[in-house]
């Protein structure tokens, strides 16, 4: 049985995500991707002899793990856990009383994004509902059904052939843009490697942002039968001025048709 964190743990941790150097250096590591301790320190905005004392920090209380490769250190976030943390976080981060205005690059890592090491963002709150919704998968137990496994397997994914170990098969992590619930755990990754391996997500160089290309938009649609969540919305503007147009043909049209009555 697995003691429960004690009050003093929970704020040791929460004490290290708490700098915003340390938060900014923990976010860039969200994608997956191991990471110099200078580039770390560009993307916390300090200076290298600072970042290393972060990073000392961050190592010693067990949210960061660091590999060597010659003459460099490589950072990486220590387990999914951490990414999960940090992507709960960011979702209570998230909710102020002012909106935030966001720009083409933000609105792309808003529809599909990594999650560490699975998928997140409109894209993955849509599969994770689809799958729900066809009842392949379980969300408030993370049980997959016998159809779900069939399912999996034709798409290319043995969950037998997942490795086992103390990570769940399949859970859900909250979605710091949607506010609702992508598949995480061992099914949320292998999810996220199937997609790209088959071309479906492409991978956006030095960003989280993934990219659906027009196979992923075919085969999420048809396949997953997932919600067409890359058609943007029109604008609200757009929107107001298409609403009135149908409204004036639609007077006019009534004139006509009450002048020849």
């Amino acid at each position: 049985m697995i003691d429960p964190p004690t009050g003093g743990s929970i704020a040791a941790n929460a004490f290290l995500m708490g700098d915003p150097a340390r938060a900014n250096m923990l976010s860039a590591l969200m994608g997956g991707e191991a990471l110099t301790a200078g580039e770390l320190a560009a993307h916390a905005g300090v200076t290298p002899q600072t970042a290393s004392g972060h990073l000392a920090r961050l190592r010693d209380g067990g949210l960061l793990a660091v590999e060597r490769q010659g003459r460099h250190r490589y950072f990486r976030l220590a387990s999914p856990q951490v990414a999960e943390a940090l992507e709960g976080l960011m979702a209570l981060s998230g909710k102020g009383p002012v909106p935030r205005v966001r720009g083409p690059r933000d609105a792309a890592m808003r529809l599909a994004r990594s999650c560490y090491d699975h998928l997140a963002g409109r894209l993955g709150v849509a599969i994770a509902d689809a799958l729900q919704r066809q009842g392949f998968i379980q969300l408030d137990d993370g049980v997959v059904s016998d159809d779900g496994r069939r399912f999996l397997s034709d798409f290319g994914i043995d969950l037998g052939a997942l490795h086992a170990g103390k990570r769940p098969l399949c859970r859900t992590c909250l979605d710091w843009s949607e506010r609702r619930a992508h598949l995480a755990g061992r099914l949320g990754a292998a999810l996220l490697d199937r997609s790209i391996a088959l071309g479906w997500l492409l991978r956006v160089p030095a960003s989280r942002t993934l990219r659906i290309s027009q196979a992923g938009e075919r085969g999420f649609a048809g396949t997953f039968r997932c919600e067409p969540v890359w058609i943007a919305p029109a604008p609200a503007e757009a929107r107001r001025e298409s609403i009135i147009l149908t409204a004036s043909q639609t007077r006019r049209s009534t004139d006509r048709t009450s002048r020849r009555a």
